[in-house]
This record gives C-alpha cells, structure tokens and sequence, in this order.
C-alpha cells in the first residue's frame, strides 16, 4: 500500500494547512484572551467543526469518490461516539487538579495540539504494521472486542487520573507547584522551572487520550485502511472535541447508557474487523449501526432521567404569605 494512501502530496500538504490554518484562528483570533466558555459559545463553535467536517467530506466526495466519503463519514462518526467517553476524563482531571473554568480552554488547546501529533504517528504506525502483517487485524479486532467487553461488564466507578502512574513519574522529574498564574504551564520559583497544575492536568488529558486513540484508531481501520481517510476523519472529530466538552460537561453525568452504548459500539466495530475476510458489511450500514447504538443510548439515559424526576421531583422552598 502507498503509505500516504489514496491522497497525493497536495492534498495532504493542504490538509496539514487547513488544520494549522484553523488551530491558529482559535487560538490567535478567537480565544486570545482567556475566557470562561459559556455553553452558547461552545454550541456555535461546534456547529462550526462540524460544518467544517462535513464541508471536508464533500471535498473527499468530489476528489476521490462516493466510497471514500462514505468511509470518512463513518470514521468520523466512530471517532465522534468513542471521543464521549473521553469527555467524562476531561472532567474528572479538571476536578481533580480545581481547574478552574477560565483556564480550560487554553489546556484542552494545548491537549488537541499534542493529540493531532500523537495520532498521526499512530495511524502511520498501525497502516505499516496492518500492510505486513496482515493477522494482526485479527488481533486489533479482538482488542476491540475484549475492550467493549470489558466496558460492559466494569462498574461505573469514577477515574482518579491524580493518581495516574504517568503523573508520578512528572512529579518524580519536575517540581509542582499549587499556585495557577495567570493560565501558565509553568513558573520560576526560587530560579527552578515548576509544572503547575495545569501542566499537570495537560499531562494527564494527553496520557488518556493516547489510551482512547488505541481504541477509535482501531476501530477506523474496520471501516478502511487508507491512511489518508482514517487520519483525516480522526483529526477532524477530535478538532470539534474541546468544544462538545463545554457543550455536555454540566450534563455528562446524566447520559448514564452511554458508556454501554459505546461498549456495543467497539464489540460491533471488533466483530465487523475480525469477519472481514470472510463477511463484508457495507459501509453505510456500519454507519447505521453506529448511530442506532449511540442515538439509543443518548434517548435512553433521557427517557430514564425524565422518569426519575417525575418519581422523584425537586422539592420547591414553602413560600410564606403575607
């Protein structure tokens, strides 16, 4: 296979343009300033990556074909389902270092920055392993299907990532400080280079992020191998991530099926992987799938909160006449 896939040099040189292109106009133009994200906000912007998303897919229509698109769309959409669970990470690691809201923005920034580079090498690296060394798509498949598995099965037990073993390992190698100034990564105390805690967190998302990136990688692959189209439908659903987050961040804890729809959604995409040689399953049917299982979760977990506030509605304060 060509490692750079279906695309030419161009048109992964303006790939890579676009994507700089639109990093630097979130960060220099639009959220220059550190600001508290208000959910209007974050609705707009997400709406804006996903237009850009689907803006992107008609150019890969026109360019390359209705299955190249069909392929992008799908992967996209893995990405975009796999990447809720991640929200909930976010959250915790923002709770667990008070981060506060003014300063997550500027982290989750730099978090989308180092998750661009690190899926990159990862989708290069799995293209070259899968084209010699075909078996292992095998072992991919089962991965994802013990991972989903696995998913089902655990208790829904929040992370502690301040106890993550990559953390102590920066404690080990830097000094921490407690203090925040001014959204800084780090600080002079006493001439030495101090991490604060919100490099700490920084740290923390990346490490995450990178056990995630195992997962949607993965699982694009079940839908293609072409570089050009598993990196670019990857990139573009996690551009749109630090966005959703201020969307569904007050509202995460309520969307309680969500995970075992996402544990469906690996086992199926595993299944689909593993079967392949022998069973093709269209791609738009796997697109189908997909959504079935993380719409059906999303009206679920809302179906069983609507029934528990009508068992159970908020008691209103007595109010006294006069």
């Amino acid at each position: 296979m060509n490692v750079l896939g279906l695309a030419p040099p161009s048109v992964w040189l303006g790939f890579g343009v676009l994507v700089v292109a639109v990093l630097a106009i979130d960060l220099g133009i639009f959220n220059r300033e550190a600001h508290v994200v208000k959910p209007r906000e974050a609705l707009v912007w997400t709406g804006v990556w996903v237009a850009l998303s689907l803006g992107f897919n008609a150019f890969v229509w026109w360019r390359f074909g209705a299955t190249a698109a069909e392929e992008f769309i799908t992967g996209y959409a893995i990405e975009k389902a796999l990447s809720v669970d991640n929200l909930f990470v976010m959250y915790a690691v923002f709770t667990a270092f008070s981060i506060p809201a003014l300063h997550q923005h500027g982290v989750l920034f730099w978090g989308i920055v180092g998750a661009v580079a690190m899926r990159t090498i990862m989708v290069f690296a799995g293209v070259a392993l899968l084209t010699n060394f075909h078996w292992l798509v095998f072992i991919f498949g089962g991965f994802l299907i013990a991972t989903g598995i696995k998913m089902l099965v655990r208790k829904d037990e929040r992370p502690h990532p301040e106890d993550s073993r990559v953390l102590k390992l920066v404690k080990k190698v830097l000094p921490v400080s407690d203090e925040i100034q001014g959204g800084k990564l780090f600080i002079r105390v006493g001439g030495a280079l101090t991490a604060t805690p919100l490099f700490l967190a920084l740290v923390t998302i990346e490490a995450s992020d990178a056990v995630f990136a195992i997962d949607s990688i993965f699982a694009i692959f079940a839908v293609t191998t072409d570089p050009f189209i598993v990196l670019t439908s990857n990139i573009f659903a996690i551009l749109g991530l630090r966005s959703l987050y201020f969307v569904l961040s007050g509202a995460a804890e309520r969307f309680k099926y969500v995970q075992p729809g996402l544990a469906l959604v690996l086992v199926f995409v595993g299944v689909k992987m593993v079967i392949a040689e022998w069973v093709k399953i269209p791609v738009l049917l796997s697109l189908a799938v997909i959504v079935t299982l993380v719409g059906g979760s999303i009206a679920a977990s809302v179906v069983s909160n609507a029934r528990q506030r009508q068992r159970n509605p908020p008691s209103t304060p007595a109010t006294s006449e006069k």
